[in-house]
């Protein structure tokens, strides 16, 4: 055990924790696949835990993220130990441990992280810091400058145990892969124009209908701005803005109301429809969220 490499010792202590785990060579790149498991697709069939499962029981730690493991007779084999003897750190798969990791490149992702997020665990990477929440979700790179979301189908370096509670995953990241194109032609909502916020649907508002209206058409001007692009994060943050101004209320505010006008006006502007749904439901819940 005495000469045990550093990686696998950090390897097996990560997998006794459950956390699916994996070495890393040079350049912080997983080891390339065996001559069985080379090509697209594999001839192996690729590892059951693949968006493509197949019959491969390979031993080798090959697929990347999808080698990952907690099994430490696996990570003891000796099919694995040249592999230990050339890493020269570990990655651990953060879907298959249930967490997401929010990889901030540079100081002004982290500041902008700082401003916006949930404060959770956070970790000193080597331009920034990793933000890790319980809770997977789909990955996705470039959600915006200088962000990266790792989780599922993805992996992430291991720089330690870092400080702080770790939170549940917030609305405000899954939000983050709310994308759109260059906004195309306007289109209509698929569904019937929805009634407009009034005292009907909010008979428990404690404001007036002036302020609320006034709030909801500024709202409404900075999604329909966004004729280029950005439109549906617009909406996210149009969403989050005014629904935080009713965490007070008694209720109801007609918070429905006020979502499905966003969501047309977002639509208006060529947002696919379940896009700028999903940014304003998760506007509304990350306000509710917030004032918990």
């Amino acid at each position: 055990m005495s000469a045990m490499p550093e990686p696998l010792r950090v390897a097996l202590a990560l997998a006794a924790a459950g956390v699916p785990v994996l070495p890393l060579r040079a350049g912080k790149v997983p080891f390339g696949n065996c001559r069985t498991c080379t090509g697209r697709p594999p001839r192996c069939g690729g590892r059951p835990n693949m968006k493509a499962a197949g019959p491969c029981r390979c031993p080798a730690p090959c697929h990347a993220w999808a080698a990952g493991t907690t099994d430490p007779h696996v990570l003891t084999s000796p099919v694995w130990a040249p592999v230990w003897r050339e890493a020269v750190s570990v990655a651990y798969h953060p879907g298959g441990a249930g967490l997401t990791v929010v990889d901030l490149d540079n100081a002004a992702a982290v500041a902008w992280a700082r401003a916006t997020l949930p404060a959770t665990r956070t970790v000193p990477s080597t331009r920034g810091e990793h933000w890790i929440y319980r809770g997977a979700m789909q990955s996705s790179n470039a959600v915006r400058p200088g962000v990266d979301i790792k989780s599922t189908m993805q992996y992430a370096r291991w720089l330690g145990p870092g400080t702080g509670c770790m939170a549940v995953l917030p609305a405000v990241v899954r939000a983050l892969l709310v994308k759109e194109d260059t906004t195309p032609a306007p289109g209509e909502v698929a569904s019937s124009l929805p009634a407009p916020w009034g005292r009907s649907v909010a008979t428990g508002c404690r404001h007036t209908e002036r302020y609320v209206r006034t709030g909801l058409e500024r709202g409404l001007a900075l999604v329909r701005a966004r004729t280029e692009s950005g439109a549906g994060s617009q909406a996210f943050g149009v969403a989050r803005f005014l629904a935080a101004q009713h965490t007070a209320c008694p209720g109801p505010c007609g918070l429905t109301a006020i979502g499905e006008e966003i969501v047309t006006a977002a639509v208006s502007v060529g947002v696919p429809e379940a896009y700028a749904r999903r940014a304003v439901a998760n506007g509304l819940e990350a306000a509710v969220e917030r004032a918990a």
